[in-house]
């Protein structure tokens, strides 16, 4: 059965770049599969970005994959303040969002008709 859109959002909460790497894997797969896919970094997830920017990391190409494509959203502009990740997350090109008291909110994202994924 097909959706009735094809939109997904990811919200990655989690600072585990091993739960992440799941989260750029399945963007990408459903980009690939014909979905407009997202992917928005809340919490300790924007803490992963200063690694994975980083050229010795393995997980490196895969980060800068999902970059090209443009399946990252942005990052939480308060989580990622308030955890030091900002300047790192601002330096990679990702969008600070802050729609909902200073963070990203799931509502629009429904209300576009995107389905929300939480990891």
């Amino acid at each position: 059965m097909e959706p009735a859109e094809k939109k997904v959002v990811l919200f990655a909460f989690r600072g585990d770049v091993s739960c992440f790497v799941h989260v750029l894997l399945n963007a990408i797969d459903f980009r690939e599969k014909g979905y407009e896919a997202r992917v928005v970094l809340e919490g300790e997830a924007t803490k992963l970005v200063a690694g994975l920017a980083g050229a010795d990391h393995p997980m490196h190409g895969l980060f800068e994959k999902t970059k090209a494509l443009g399946l990252f959203a942005g990052v939480c502009r308060a989580c990622s303040h308030q955890l030091g990740s900002q300047e790192a997350c601002v330096a990679e090109g990702l969008t600070l969002l802050d729609d909902m008291h200073g963070h990203p909110g799931m509502a629009r994202y429904r209300e576009e008709g995107f389905t929300i994924l939480i990891f």
